[in-house]
């Protein structure tokens, strides 16, 4: 099902309440939330700036999910289908600026794919973030096309593929920053 043809008006409105949205649970979750272990650390330190080590933190949940937004409601009266918005509690792991929230024990990959959107925030800040994933994901049709995910995916699978071949992450982004490609 198509997604709908909002006017500049709800675009608006929609990332206002998204970048809302990711604020709060931001703040939700911090405080449950640690640093990187050792480990972690080690493992991403081939590809990720200390800056951003040093701020993140992760939390993996235990008998509980990330519940949609609260505006979901309102986007099906707009004319989105369920089935078209993304399902928070299906997700591996979402990130909240600086707070990367897990629904399962974090894995390598998982956790490279949410440092890859904490680098993009600390890039775009949070408005812009938020704009660029709402627009990203009416224009492109679907999560899997936005581009801020698509460059979180390319990364992710460079990184998977070959684990100890370091990169910085923060110039791959910072290239599709500059290519304008989000």
């Amino acid at each position: 099902m198509p997604l709908p043809k909002l006017r500049d008006e709800e675009v608006e409105w929609v990332v206002q309440q998204v970048a809302a949205y990711i604020d709060g649970q931001r703040q939700t979750y911090r405080g449950k939330a640690v640093a990187l272990s050792q480990n972690q650390r080690t493992v991403m330190q081939l590809f990720f700036p200390a800056s951003t080590l040093d701020s993140v933190r992760v939390v993996v949940l235990a008998g509980q999910r990330v519940g949609n937004p609260p505006f979901y409601g309102e986007l099906l009266k707009m004319g989105f289908g369920v089935g078209s918005l993304p399902d928070f509690a299906d997700m591996a792991a979402i990130t909240f600026i600086d707070t990367v929230v897990s629904h399962e024990p974090f894995t390598s990959r998982i956790l490279f794919h949410e440092l890859v959107h904490v680098v993009q925030y600390e890039k775009l800040g949070l408005m812009e973030f938020a704009a660029k994933y709402v627009r990203g994901f009416l224009n492109g049709g679907s999560y899997e096309a936005i581009p801020l995910e698509r460059n979180a995916y390319e990364l992710d699978g460079r990184f998977a593929a070959e684990p100890m071949k370091a990169f910085s992450a923060a110039n791959e982004v910072q290239a599709w920053i500059d290519a304008d490609r989000f």
